[in-house]
């Protein structure tokens, strides 16, 4: 059994890990944060936060300084690819805050992550560590023993896997994991709102729905720039990679007989990037004794519920609350969490995953099929159904005590994983 204080590390320094850290860190954990890049910095992107990720950013104490950093959205629509036809889908701004309780974001993610790198050096100065590389660990009875690139060794009572989509503390536990190709490839890009007409300044999400296609645009920092997400069924690109460029012309070839504001919106962009969308299926069991995954590690999600970030920031605030309640026996928080947060995620990955095939139905090819097609999809009771659960969610509030003691499984799959470790 481990005696306070507890030391956690965790691979990886994007939004899942620093939301961890900062959540441990409240509750007096001691963090490593482990991060390959030698410097810190965020791809240019925006991404959406529902109610049920604000109370997590409130919950590790960010409450008060992202009112000020994002965008609260006034509501979100639904246009159609040629015609431009519009349907409201639901209120948000004042709506969220009195349905749910906390506000509905738009954030420029360099911005969060910077503002959560600097509380989590305020809290702990020596917390990150950079140009470090983890490639593999050990563990035993009383800890885990982190191997970075390098052959240094970083030791601890827990290890968090946030690398990412392509973990290597997810490969070391399971080894490789397929994906497949789901056939699309995403664009996105930022576009400055003085290079847009007055009627694409509004204060809303927007999807553009279509045959094949759509596109989802909304503002961030204020209303100074708008984030542009494109995906297009097309399957001569399978690069997985939020860094790959690619060019202002190909895009709009990709989208070349939408509607005009689409096309407005693909020629303001300053630099489009590129990436291939890949499927995994939910993972159903992502801990071994001292060790576990979060976010994109063990529940990657295609981007059509925008959720995948908000899952990390759940994921983030559950598992510190179940090692905080678990700190003299850290493999029971890890199970905890786990059984806490498999069910919803996976949901989230298929219903988004479904709401892919939703966007891209052949119906809206037709403007009357579509109209009776959206009626349809997006009534206010297929909306409710289909969003209510998600954004009444309370991470904060979740059974992190319960019942569980370390299973037999866990101690198998320990078992397991020294074994793999002796070959």
């Amino acid at each position: 059994m481990t005696a306070q204080p507890l030391h956690v590390v965790i691979a990886g320094a994007g939004i899942g890990g620093l939301c961890c850290a900062l959540a441990l860190q409240r509750r007096g954990i001691r963090v490593t944060i482990l991060e390959q890049a030698r410097q810190l910095g965020e791809v240019g992107a925006g991404f959406q936060v529902s109610a049920n990720g604000s109370r997590c950013l409130s919950d590790i104490g960010l409450g008060n300084e992202i009112q000020q950093l994002a965008t609260q959205a006034d509501g979100k629509q639904i246009r159609l690819w040629n015609t431009g036809q519009t349907w409201k889908l639901f209120d948000l701004g004042a709506e969220s805050v009195e349905q749910y309780g906390f506000p509905y974001y738009l954030i420029y993610r360099a911005d969060l992550h910077a503002l959560m790198v600097r509380h989590v050096r305020e809290r702990q100065s020596d917390a990150i560590r950079l140009g470090a590389k983890a490639v593999g660990f050990t563990q035993d009875a009383e800890g885990v023993e982190v191997e970075l690139e390098n052959g240094e060794r970083v030791r601890g009572d827990v290890l968090i896997g946030a690398d990412g989509v392509h973990s290597r503390i997810r490969r070391a536990m399971f080894g490789e994991s397929d994906a497949q190709f789901t056939g699309c490839v995403a664009w996105r890009g930022l576009v400055a709102r003085d290079k847009l007409p007055p009627h694409l300044h509004a204060n809303l999400g927007t999807n553009w729905i279509g045959p094949g296609a759509h596109v989802i645009h909304y503002p961030l920092r204020g209303g100074q720039l708008v984030n542009f997400v494109g995906i297009v069924e097309r399957s001569d690109w399978q690069v997985e990679s939020w860094t790959e460029r690619g060019s202002i012309d190909e895009c709009l070839n990709d989208f070349k007989n939408w509607h005009h504001d689409v096309q407005r919106l693909i020629q303001g962009i300053d630099q489009p990037y590129k990436w291939a969308l890949l499927s995994r299926q939910p993972m159903d069991n992502w801990t071994v004794g001292r060790a576990t995954l979060l976010g994109d590690a063990c529940h990657s999600t295609l981007p059509f519920l925008a959720q995948g970030a908000v899952m990390a920031l759940e994921d983030g605030v559950v598992l510190a609350r179940c090692l905080a309640a678990h700190r003299r026996d850290p493999a029971t928080g890890l199970l905890r969490y786990q059984a806490l947060r498999m069910e919803r995620t996976s949901r989230i990955v298929r219903g988004s995953a479904a709401n892919g095939e939703r966007f891209h139905n052949p119906l809206l090819a037709d403007a009357a099929e579509a109209s009776r097609y959206v009626d349809s999809e997006w009534n206010e009771d297929s909306v409710r159904q289909r969003y209510e659960w998600l954004f009444s969610y309370d991470a904060t509030t979740d059974d992190v005590v319960g019942g569980l003691n370390a299973s037999v499984e866990n101690q198998i799959q320990f078992k397991e994983f020294e074994q793999n470790e002796q070959r």
